[in-house]
Order: structure tokens, then sequence, then C-alpha cells
């Protein structure tokens, strides 16, 4: 027994008021209408994609964005070590990757999927983003966060880095995808953060590493990647799977053919995925540039301007912008009734009124005084 996390497939585009009383106007899912529907959701001329036992999936090419075939592609699920993804995306930018960490005890004694850190040993953060991405290391995740100053400020920059993505199904928890109440991704979350991972160069060779020496204590040991297809699927570039009791198995991976990338996400799995995922990249490369597509990876949003750029160009002492204001206005329009208006328009007008006499009186004096 299990519960799917609550979709969200629509954002408030705006609200209107009718009578007195809002409404709000939802818009189509992030990616297109298509992608909202929990079936399977796949183009009209070519093959049918083949029969997948995940909950949630998604086919898509990487170079255009388009999405070829989708299954509940919003669903929101536990994404497990998939999140993973994610953790590097952000955290590879941030962090010097020939630093030298000594992690703490608390990394080291992380639960689940562990490389096998030492409080005794030190490591380069190259050597901890193999761990993470090639051996799933939730202690290798727990130092990179620590490494980037904590595991709260992570926490907001894979959060900060998902909106900016628009993946708007994912909440981060935690860095290493270990299952924490309201944390979520989707197939097509994991999709776009598979998409914007393979455009950085020190990404694409983490997740496409098959085997490397790892330190230890006394000289190094091999690690290996966990993702099969690696070994067994022509052109796989790899990415990232992930398990747990709670979340079952979950993958994202990409692979290059015949100058065409294709990525494959797949959430909600109950068994064995490995041979599921190489026939829908397989269908994929088949119908890419052929089939009408479904839906579309969205690119990210624009960087937000340095913050010291814009506090160089705000006024020091700003007023209270329309912005904040709209707000406090809309919720006192939203009380009104006909006689609460008529009551604020004899206000406004008589106050208005009064201060025109009044200035008009005061001209007079002054003349007045002038003229002494």
């Amino acid at each position: 027994m299990w519960t799917k996390l609550v979709p969200i497939t629509a954002l408030i585009a705006s609200v209107t008021f009718s009578g007195g009383t809002a409404h709000a106007e939802p818009t189509a899912p992030i990616g297109g209408e298509a992608l909202g529907r929990h079936g399977v959701v796949a183009p009209a001329g070519v093959k049918k994609p083949p029969k997948s036992k995940a909950t949630s999936y998604v086919v898509a090419d990487v170079d255009t964005g388009q999405v070829l075939a989708a299954k509940d592609a919003h669903g929101r699920y536990l994404p497990a070590s998939t999140l993973k993804a994610l953790t590097a995306l952000t955290l590879i930018p941030k962090l010097d990757k020939n630093h030298k960490v000594k992690p703490s005890q608390n990394a080291c004694n992380q639960e689940g999927s562990a490389v096998g850190l030492s409080p005794k040993v030190t490591y380069k953060v190259d050597d901890l983003f193999k761990a993470l991405m090639m051996a799933s290391g939730n202690d290798a995740a727990m130092a990179l966060a620590e490494t980037n100053g904590g595991v709260a400020k992570t926490m907001t920059d894979m959060n900060a880095m998902a909106k900016r993505l628009q993946a708007n199904d994912t909440v981060a928890k935690t860095p290493s995808g270990l299952d924490k109440p309201g944390q979520s991704s989707s197939a097509y979350d994991l999709a776009l953060i598979a998409r914007a991972g393979l455009a950085n160069p020190d990404f694409r060779r983490y997740i496409s590493t098959k085997v490397t020496n790892f330190p230890a204590p006394k000289g190094h040991y091999e690690i290996s990647n966990h993702n099969k297809l690696l070994w067994r699927y022509d052109g796989m570039i790899g990415v990232k799977n992930g398990w747990t009791s709670k979340a079952r198995a979950s993958f994202v991976g990409a692979a290059t053919r015949g100058g065409h990338t294709i990525v494959v996400s797949i959430m909600r799995h109950e068994g064995y995925f490995w041979d599921e995922v190489a026939s829908l990249l397989d269908w994929g490369f088949s119908v890419v540039g052929k089939a009408q597509p479904v839906g579309q990876l969205v690119d990210p949003l624009p960087d937000p301007a340095p913050a010291a750029q814009a506090h160089a160009t705000a006024p020091a002492a700003p007023p209270a912008s329309p912005a904040v204001q709209a707000p406090l206005l809309e919720t006192a329009a939203s009380r009104q009734n006909d006689s609460t208006r008529t009551v604020g328009a004899l206000v406004i007008g008589g106050g208005l009124l009064f201060g025109l006499l009044w200035v008009g009186y005061g001209i007079r004096r002054r003349r007045a005084r002038s003229r002494v």
C-alpha cells in the first residue's frame, strides 16, 4: 500500500474579481497540456512505446527538448537517489573540485548506500562527486553538503536550482535522496535536471565513469558505477538510479546514437527495470525526428541579476512599490460590497473637495497679506 504525493500540474496564472469574489485561473502544466494526464501519452502515426511497469515515465530528445512519450509525467513521487543528480548539478559550480575535505563523523555515519568515507582520510571534492554519482554514496552527499556550508544552505541552493529549471514538482529535503516527508520529484523534473546536467562537462564525466580508484585509509580501493546500462547499452552516457523501500525503484539516464541524445526517466517501479529502460531508449531513437512531440522540456529561467548590482541600482529609500501595495488593495476591494464602495467614494470625494477649498482659502490669505 502506498500513497501518491499530490501532483502540481497547474499554477495560478491570474485572479479575477466577479461580484467581489476571487476566481483562480489555472494554466496548462509545465511542458504542455498533454503532460498533465495520468495515462500514457504517445504520438500518433508511429509505433506505440513499449509497456513499462513504472508508475510514471518520460522519454525525451535532449537536444530539442521534445517529449516523445510520457506517463503521469508530473506525478509527484519520492525520488530516492535520483535526487543526487540535482545535488551534483547544484554543487559542481559552487565547489572547487581540487579542494580537500576531511569528512565529519556525521557524514561518515549516514545510513543507506555509502562509499565508505573515513574521518581519517582527506578527500578531494572531485572524489566525493565520483562517490556521489557512481556509487550513490549518502556519506559523500552529506560531506559535500557540509562543504557547501551545511545541509540547510544546500537545501536552499538545491531548491533554488529546481525552481530555476522550472522543475516545480521537485522539493529537496535531503542531499542524498533518503526519504523525508515533503520530499518529491517527477519523471518530468528528473528529465529536466538530467538535461541541464548533461550540459556540464564535469557532471557528464562523473556519470559516465565506469570504474575508478577511491582513496582509503591505506592506499585506495576500486568503486564502480551502479548504472548497469553503462556496460550493456550502446551509447549509454549514464545519470542516476535510486531505490528505497518507500520510493521503490527510480531511474534517469541518457544515451547517444546517430547524432541524437535520448533521456528516459522512470519513477515508482516495483521490479527489475533495466530492460524496460533499454526498450524505451530504443523506441525513442526509432521515432525521434519522425513523431509529433507530446510536450516540451522547458528551458531554465534566466539567472537572477547579481545582488550587488541590484543593490547599487536600487533607490536609497524606495517607497512601497505597487507590487507590494497591490495585495493590500485587492484584499480591501474583495471585502467591499456596493454600499461600502459608495461610502468610500463619498468619503474620498468629500475629502478631495474639502482639500481643494482649503488650498484656495490659503492662497487668498497669502495674496491678502502680500498687499498689506
